[in-house]
């Protein structure tokens, strides 16, 4: 593979994600329909327009690299061959948050090397926040109502405590996460929608996700990077790091993710 230059393209990640999410409070704001696709999820004019601010920048900064996005992928524009190198993209995580209106949906931008996340963004607009994560660690950044940047600081996961803090998520929690939760000793659960719950393991403020029901490699690749670059890891259930790049599966989609257990410093 050729070299990446990691600062200047999680800068594009910054910059791009940031308008994507300013595109996206604007018809949050206004209001759109909601259709659904094929597998019964829910898709707004969100979506697609930030998915399309995404697509073009990528494309313009890097047009060698192939682009995984979701609702290209939805709408039957596969990549082919995907090689050491390509970006996962999901342009509004948490569509079901967005239209349930509770502000807990996020743009999530990540590079996918070898199979592993090495540089992401997840920005939850209406919240503010924004997480990078890639080779010289994991930050929280504070964007403003106009989307310029007011704060910067390092971030890293917690070593965790004999009482742990537990993230699940607020729209696909399932009976089978409690079930597993059980072997742990937690002191809360918080509820919480899309990839905010990998930035709240990656700032030190919760010590394990566990994911038992279905998602997808756009879902957490960002959030996986970030949560990476802070200490933390996300694993599959026999304990090996979740990988991406996932195709031709006996049991399920391509780019379809196993269950897993993402956590901080244990």
């Amino acid at each position: 593979m050729n070299a990446v230059n990691y600062p200047a393209l999680l800068q594009t990640f910054e910059t791009t994600a940031i308008a994507a999410g300013r595109e996206i409070l604007r018809i949050y704001i206004e209001g759109c329909d909601v259709s659904l696709k094929d597998d019964k999820s829910p898709v707004t004019a969100a979506d697609r327009a930030a998915e399309a601010i995404i697509l073009e920048a990528l494309r313009q900064a890097t047009p060698d690299i192939p682009i995984v996005a979701e609702e290209e992928i939805s709408g039957g524009h596969v990549p082919g061959d995907l090689g050491d190198r390509f970006y996962l993209v999901d342009p509004l995580d948490g569509t079901r948050e967005f239209v349930n209106r509770n502000g807990d949906f996020t743009v999530n931008i990540a590079l996918i090397e070898d199979g592993a996340p090495v540089l992401g963004i997840v920005y939850a607009p209406v919240r503010g926040w924004l997480f990078t994560g890639g080779p010289n660690g994991a930050q929280e950044v504070t964007v403003d109502s106009t989307g310029s940047v007011t704060t910067r600081n390092s971030i890293s996961c917690r070593t965790a405590p004999e009482e742990m803090i537990a993230v699940a998520s607020r729209s696909h929690r399932t009976p089978e996460t409690d079930e597993y939760l059980k072997g742990f000793a937690i002191a809360d659960c918080v509820s919480v929608g899309s990839s905010i719950k990998f930035g709240l393991l990656a700032r030190g403020e919760a010590d394990i996700y566990p994911r038992l029901s279905r998602t997808m490699e756009w879902d957490t690749a960002a959030g996986d990077a970030v949560l990476r670059a802070a200490g933390g890891i996300t694993l599959t259930l026999d304990g090996k790091p979740l990988t991406y790049g996932r195709r031709n599966q006996a049991n399920d989609a391509d780019f379809a993710n196993p269950s897993f257990v993402a956590r901080g410093r244990f």
